[in-house]
């Protein structure tokens, strides 16, 4: 007999609110493009910090704004050679004295 009571009835999967009386947040819509061609809309807060890429629901690629905002650029930290770490710890005056002492070593052995 319970079993007839609730039957047709999806337990916790609806919700019998309405939405009288609850003001939503102010939004705006954003469009993005991706390299495939598609294009979609995005909905954000109106108080949001926006992104200038957003992934392509359909797809998956990266879609740019439609508006034409780039992204930052982000700072690329220069690439540090084994010579710029040695000249961190070594004068040029020291390592020349260091050149010629294993040039006088290589000379010698022979």
């Amino acid at each position: 007999m319970a079993d007839r009571a609730l039957r047709g009835m999806g337990l916790g999967a609806k919700s019998f609110e309405d939405e009288e009386g609850i003001e939503f947040a102010a939004r705006q819509n954003i469009g993005f493009d991706c390299d495939a061609g598609h294009h979609f809309d995005m909905v954000f807060a109106e108080e949001a910090e926006l992104p200038a890429e957003w992934e392509c629901p359909r797809c998956g690629r990266v879609g740019r704004r439609t508006d034409g905002t780039k992204p930052e650029e982000k700072y690329v930290k220069p690439v540090r050679t084994h010579w710029d770490m040695l000249r961190e710890r070594r004068s040029l005056d020291e390592l020349e004295e260091l050149f010629e002492e294993r040039l006088e070593l290589l000379r010698g052995s022979n």
